[in-house]
């Protein structure tokens, strides 16, 4: 689908669109990611592959809830700041109402056993919608073998170490420029 203009996105469009990805994804920010993919990029095509894989790894270096920030970034795109207003408002609408709703009337919910079985069964999904976006981010994020190194480092770490979101992406970052600088020098290029 084509990119929608700017001026043609209306405030209440993207409000509606990130209450629907709130309250759809469970299992915390990284669970957004395959909703917000189908949402904002296959449906609405407000943005594209690459600027929501950008606006996710800057998310996820911000202080604060991915969701939100994820929310923010790209209503800020879409509409400045009454945009990130409005995509934060209905990213957190929903989570907001149910918990206050579960608070209200049902107390000890979690000992229930089928709702300990519902999140199980919640858990296996949200696993498999994360390794399907993957499968979709890579295609954009791996072009060449640079890429793919970065990738298999940052992949090893995550998996072997308890090293922070944080830092795998401001290594990666790093990395990124210095084969930028070394590529340009090797060119000739200042």
């Amino acid at each position: 689908m084509a990119s929608r203009g700017v001026l043609t996105v209306r405030l209440w469009e993207i409000f509606v669109c990130f209450a629907k990805i709130g309250a759809l994804t469970f299992g915390g920010g990284y669970a957004m990611l395959p909703i917000l993919q189908k949402e904002i990029i296959d449906r609405k095509g407000w943005v594209g592959n690459e600027a929501a894989a950008d606006y996710y790894a800057v998310a996820q270096c911000l202080p604060g809830v991915i969701a939100v920030n994820t929310a923010a970034l790209i209503g800020h795109k879409l509409k400045g700041k009454p945009g990130s207003v409005a995509a934060c408002a209905g990213v957190v609408l929903p989570s907001f109402v149910i918990i206050l709703v579960i608070a209200a009337f049902i107390q000890n919910i979690l000992e229930y056993q089928a709702v300990q079985k519902a999140f199980f069964g919640v858990r296996a999904v949200v696993c498999a919608l994360i390794v399907q976006a993957v499968v979709k981010l890579w295609k954009t994020a791996i072009k060449d073998a640079f890429g793919l190194a970065v990738y298999l480092a940052v992949l090893a770490l995550a998996l072997l170490g308890n090293v922070p979101a944080v830092a795998l992406v401001v290594a990666a970052l790093c990395a990124g420029v210095a084969a930028d600088f070394f590529k340009r020098r090797g060119e000739g290029e200042p």
